[in-house]
């Protein structure tokens, strides 16, 4: 969650974020002027040559896609990118996924076997892909045993209860431990999650300083560590007093345990 550090927009966001779980404002105040373009549109194509019949019953109203520049989430945009690099340069025969975006674990299917673990599974029909109904707080593998392992965008939810997980203030720091403990001798995990100042965004995500990451993975050693600043910028091999003083960045963490 971002933060403008100005009182009246700061303000303004925390309303929009309570309202727009029963209607987005922004959207809703948007709607009318667009729906008049709507029904221009409709009026020109309808006698427009060779125009298809409208019928009202068919008619489905998409009124806020016309932008300049196409939006993306930045955050989950370059992390997914730089993970599946990794994953792909690494030619690990087989990968484990905890929770993290399924655009990428459909594509990661086609360099390598994927098995994706979530307390929702997806249940997809895949080649090279098995989805396993399990808890980050309790993964279904034996100490050491996994050799290529991720976890995107994850571990900021955990004990909130946003996703059906019981309430656990200690959630990130538990999800983290568990990860470590499962993973392999030589074996690579790719993690992320929003850090900057320390806080929490109830029931959205925590954001942890980067830090506070290094030290729940108190057994692993770090490999790269990357990001997107508060711009939305990505840096490879970022300096961590970037992240430190941040307020909502994107910590890219590779860890292997020796």
């Amino acid at each position: 969650m971002r933060k403008f550090n100005n009182g009246f927009k700061d303000n303004a966001y925390l309303a929009y974020r309570w309202l727009s779980q029963f209607i987005d404002p922004i959207k809703f105040a948007g709607a009318f002027p667009r729906y008049f373009r709507f029904f221009g549109d409709w009026i020109r194509y309808r006698n427009a040559d060779g125009a298809e019949k409208i019928r009202f019953v068919d008619t489905y109203p998409n009124l806020h896609d016309r932008m300049e520049t196409t939006p993306f989430d930045r955050h989950y945009f370059y992390q997914d990118i730089w993970a599946y690099k990794k994953i792909y340069d690494s030619k690990a025969p087989e990968h484990i996924d905890v929770g993290s975006s399924i655009k990428t674990i459909g594509l990661l299917t086609a360099v390598t076997h994927v098995t994706f673990v979530d307390i929702r599974p997806l249940n997809a029909n895949l080649s090279n892909y098995k989805s396993v109904a399990g808890s980050i707080l309790e993964m279904p593998y034996e100490t050491d045993s996994v050799n290529s392992l991720s976890c995107l965008h994850v571990a900021e939810h955990i004990g909130l209860g946003r996703y059906g997980d019981p309430l656990d203030p200690f959630g990130t720091k538990k999800a983290c431990k568990e990860l470590q403990r499962i993973l392999a001798p030589n074996g690579n995990l790719y993690f992320s999650l929003p850090v900057g100042k320390p806080r929490l965004c109830f029931n959205a995500h925590r954001i942890h300083s980067p830090t506070q990451i290094l030290e729940y993975f108190d057994k692993l050693q770090l490999v790269e560590l990357s990001g997107i600043d508060d711009d939305g910028n990505f840096i490879q091999n970022i300096d961590i007093s970037i992240l430190e003083n941040s307020d909502y960045a994107c910590g890219l963490f590779q860890f292997t345990k020796l």
